[in-house]
């Protein structure tokens, strides 16, 4: 059952964003959400979600990966990508294999912004050579994204469709990849199902409730109209949900989850501690194992903001708070992951109700 919010449901603005739950209900007890969940309107969601244009953009990891003065290798959507980084610091990606003699140039060495072959020598500035060709690449400043005309298919953009983010001089981001056999629709559908969150996730969520979905059937009020991104408004979940701390604490916060590219879910805190803050999960197909089944690489953005005094003291402390964030991302994708791959399996097989 969908509700609307409840007003005072999170933390007093300027107070302590804990609270402390009256009693601690047994995982069993809770609430049953199959019926919520109905399989319909997730896959009616994802299928909005999948003809929604991506203009042939990928994401290829978090832009630190790609380093000065190292290549970064990654197949995408079974192709061979290399990236780096040229002598101004600018996002530079082409094919992976050397144009001589197909050398791994994800194995080579970048020089004063040159890629530099280490089998023959053969050196690339990023522009076209002995049939050679770059591809379009961005940084958004959290992650690098290449643009694949070929594999996409899709009229080209002439850059990735992106959520609206906290600025980065007021906020931590910290970027998570993993890997599972499945494809990225198979993710995308595990992030429009909230209704999981508290049966999954125990050891993080509780009290969680979606209070507005769209085509969740009368009742259910307007879809909210969070602004994604060039396409994403207008078709949210909205979610009530309290992160455990430890025992009884817990930090109760409204999240909107819109998936503006088919590629792509992104959750926006809009009420509660972190209001404003972000976490994106993108999808991005590699390429088959070696039993032919398909590979997807999860790469999740958490951009965190705070308007509390002491988030300056979070943001110098960045690089150690990264790898926490990294590890928080981590425990819930190795569930997520499961139910991806266990999705793909049924559909695979023609066993999936949806």
């Amino acid at each position: 059952m969908t509700r609307r919010p409840t007003p005072g449901t999170g933390p007093r603005r300027g107070g302590l964003p804990l609270r402390l739950r009256r009693s601690a209900t047994a995982w069993e007890r809770q609430r049953p959400t199959w019926r919520d969940a109905r399989p319909a309107l997730i896959d009616s969601a994802l299928k909005r979600a999948l003809a929604r244009p991506s203009g042939n953009w990928y994401v290829l990891g978090d832009a630190r990966a790609v380093r000065p003065g190292a290549p970064f290798g990654r197949t995408v959507a079974g192709v061979e990508v290399v990236a780096w980084r040229d002598a101004e610091g600018r996002l530079v990606a082409g094919p992976g294999a050397c144009p001589h003699l197909g050398a791994p140039l994800r194995d080579s060495r970048v020089r004063c912004g040159t890629l530099v072959c280490h089998w023959h020598g053969l050196a690339l500035d990023g522009g076209p050579f002995a049939g050679w060709e770059p591809f379009p690449a961005y940084d958004d400043g959290v992650l690098a994204w290449v643009r694949l005309d070929a594999a996409g298919g899709e009229g080209p953009l002439d850059r990735p469709v992106l959520p609206v983010r906290p600025r980065a001089a007021a906020s931590v981001a910290a970027v998570y990849s993993g890997t599972g056999v499945c494809e990225p629709e198979d993710v995308v559908a595990n992030r429009l199902d909230p209704w999981h969150g508290a049966w999954f996730h125990p050891y993080s969520f509780v009290d969680l409730t979606v209070v507005d979905a769209p085509g969740a059937g009368p009742g259910a009020g307007p879809a909210a109209d969070v602004d994604s991104g060039p396409a994403g408004g207008g078709d949210g979940f909205t979610v009530e949900v309290s992160f455990k701390v430890a025992g009884r604490v817990v930090v109760p916060v409204t999240a909107v989850f819109t998936a503006p590219e088919p590629r792509t879910v992104v959750m926006h805190i809009t009420g509660g501690e972190g209001a404003g803050s972000v976490v994106e999960t993108h999808a991005t197909p590699l390429g088959p194992d070696p039993l032919g089944r398909p590979r997807t690489a999860v790469v999740e953005a958490v951009v965190a903001v705070s308007d509390r005094p002491g988030f300056a003291a979070a943001r110098a402390a960045a690089p150690a708070l990264r790898p926490l964030m990294r590890a928080a991302a981590a425990r819930l994708w190795r569930d997520d992951l499961a139910y991806a791959e266990r999705r793909w399996h049924l559909r695979s097989t023609g066993r999936h109700p949806g």
